[in-house]
Formats: C-alpha cells, structure tokens, sequence
C-alpha cells in the first residue's frame, strides 16, 4: 500500500490535509489502545525506587507466575511479569476505568503532534526530513507541552486516592512494606496536589497553582526531545528507501533509483510495521532518559525535589545510578511494537481510503 496522492487526487483542499488527517486519526486510534501502558510508563518513569526482586514480598498473582517456568517464560520474564502485576495493581485500586486516567490529554496531546508533523513534513526527502521533523517537533513541543504537565500529573495521580508519590512500583516490596499498587500511595507532609478531573481542569487548576509558567515545566527537555522524533522518522525514510530499493531489484530493475520510482513502489502492512519499529527502537534508545527526567520535573509531588533539569540528572544519578535513566523502559519497549503497528497502519490506510474517496468523487464529476 503506498499513500502518494496525485495532484488533484486528494479528499480535501490538498494532499498535505489529507496526510495531516490521517495523522490525527492514527494518533487517536493508537492512544486509545495503548492508554495503559503509556501510563505505567510514566509510572516507572517517576518512581524512585525499583520493583522488589524478592518473589515473597510480592503479589499472589506474581508469586503464581512466577512459580510456573511456562508461565514465567511465556509472560516474558520478570519485566512481563512486573507490567502485568502492575496493570492488574492498577485495576484493583481503581477499576478498568484506571487504565484509561488522562486519556483525554494523552489523545489530543498525540493527535494533535501526529497531525502537525505530517502536515509539515509531507513529501519531502528522507535528508529533508531532519530538518523538517526537528522545526516541526520544536513548535508542536511548545504548543503541546500544557497538555503533556496536565497528562503526566493524571497518569502519577489515583483518582481515588490524594496522593501517588514516587515509590515502589508494584505489588508488595521488601523497601515498602505495606503498600500496593503501581507507583504505591502514601501521604506525604505538606504535599497535597489537587486530583485532576479532566483536561481543561487540569490546565486550570496549574495555572491556579503553579502560575502560568507551571504550563510550561519541562519545556526545555520537550524541544530536546524533539531529537527522538527526528531521529525515528529519519532513519525510517532510510529504511524505506532501503526496503523499496530492495523491492524494484528483486522485480529486475537496475539502480540507481528516482526519487519517483521509490515512492510508486507499494510496501504492505508488516513492512511499515517492521521499519518503523526498528527505527523507533533507535531513536528511543538514544534518547530515552530525557524522558525520565521530563517525567520527574513535571510531576506535582517530585517538583520540590527536582526544582531543575540539571538537578534532577545529578540527583537521579547519585541516589538511584545510570539505569534509573532507562527505568520504564520495558513498558514503553513493549509499548513501541504494537503502537508504531498501529499508528503507522492506521495512517496507511486512512491515507489511502482518503486517496480513493477522492478518486471516485473525481470519476463521479467526470459523468
């Protein structure tokens, strides 16, 4: 499937809307599946301290798995053991509905980055695209960066409980005793963040609270961050072109190849699946632990002790080591797979269902 639209082919006024919607739709259609582990791993992201590895302090449920070598191996060892223990931490502590806390930020915060980047960066080169994706990244951080304090402090708050402070992550741990569930609650002295209902009563509610500068924590890391992006969507237009070239060898055409007999080359679902998540494993390998540290400084209950960026890095550093940079990150690797299928996939086929509905209103005024 390819989603080149011709000139005078496209569903609305130009090619770009039509890539810039698709974007958006693929945006809400993968948040809307992936709410869960996007938000335990801001979780780990946050927590200070690590999961127990001491199975007796543990959950029944995670002593049960991990008991069994089937099971244990078949749910990816501890790192699939911890998701699950604390997906199943979260439902018991708020219901189904707790997987889904902050969805409305996290959905228009990701629809809204997929459509303006796709909007901005339709048709252009894969050298082209550095540039491009890193302008674009910058002002869809700034725009969006609101969005993202308000979703960050949704997603490390319960909506049952006053407090979610950086903890254990998980069930039962030697280091915390006596407190469950994923990023454990407790009350901490003069600390009490307002609970966030919903988007708009978060972005007010930190403006009462935080100034309207509070809206724009971690600003500096989200520019920096854009780095992620730009490096993905790169190496995946390289990739593509790799993937392409390959194509038009095995079909018997000689290289070098066009621009425009790279792009008519059709490539199916699996390939932009495979590509764009092996790109997207680069990127966040290299460029993670801003993450980490954006998480931290945005996050209502750590701000006193993460009062900046560089602090936060030193701090985190000294107290918890280098792998602390990379904590959550088996979430959002597990995240990436299914995410980058989905969203990539979702952005294939609107595009091209954009394209053909365009066609036929075409054909339909040509009769």
């Amino acid at each position: 499937m390819n989603s080149t639209t011709e000139p005078g082919r496209s569903f609305f006024p130009s090619p770009a809307l039509d890539h810039a919607f698709a974007g958006i739709m693929s945006g809400v259609i993968s948040t809307m599946f992936l709410n869960p582990l996007d938000l335990l791993k801001t979780r780990f992201q946050v927590s200070t301290s690590g999961l127990s590895s001491d199975p007796s302090t543990r959950s029944p449920f995670f002593q049960n798995i991990y008991k069994s070598r089937i099971k244990y191996a078949l749910i990816g060892g501890k790192p699939g053991l911890d998701i699950a223990d604390s997906l199943r931490d979260i439902v018991q502590r708020d219901g189904w509905r707790g997987l889904y806390r902050g969805i409305g930020p996290n959905v228009v915060g990701n629809a809204s980055s997929w459509g303006l980047y796709y909007l901005c960066t339709y048709q252009l080169s894969a050298g082209e695209y550095l540039g491009a994706a890193t302008t674009s990244g910058v002002v869809t951080a700034i725009m969006t960066n609101p969005i993202w304090v308000v979703k960050t402090r949704m997603f490390v708050t319960s909506s049952k409980e006053r407090l979610l402070t950086p903890g254990i992550s998980g069930s039962l741990s030697a280091s915390n005793p006596g407190l469950v569930g994923t990023a454990a609650l407790e009350k901490r002295p003069g600390t009490s963040p307002q609970i966030y209902r919903g988007l708009w009563h978060g972005l007010v509610t930190t403006v009462k609270t935080d100034g309207f500068l509070g809206l724009y924590k971690g600003v500096g890391l989200a520019c920096i961050g854009v780095s992620n992006g730009a490096i993905q969507f790169m190496v995946y237009e390289k990739l593509k072109q790799w993937r392409r070239s390959a194509v038009l060898r095995r079909q018997g055409v000689s290289g070098p190849y066009s621009e425009a007999q790279l792009g008519a080359v059709a490539l199916g679902n699996i390939d932009y699946s495979a590509l764009s998540g092996s790109a997207k494993l680069v990127a966040i390998l290299a460029t993670y632990p801003y993450q980490v540290i954006r998480s931290r400084i945005q996050n209502h209950v750590t701000s006193g002790e993460y009062p900046s960026a560089w602090s936060c890095i030193v701090r985190t550093f000294r107290e918890e080591g280098f792998r602390a940079f990379y904590r959550g990150l088996g979430p959002n690797a597990l995240r990436i797979l299914p995410g980058t299928c989905l969203t990539f996939v979702s952005y294939e086929n609107i595009s091209w269902a954009l394209h053909r509905a365009a066609e036929k209103r075409v054909a339909d005024k040509m009769e």
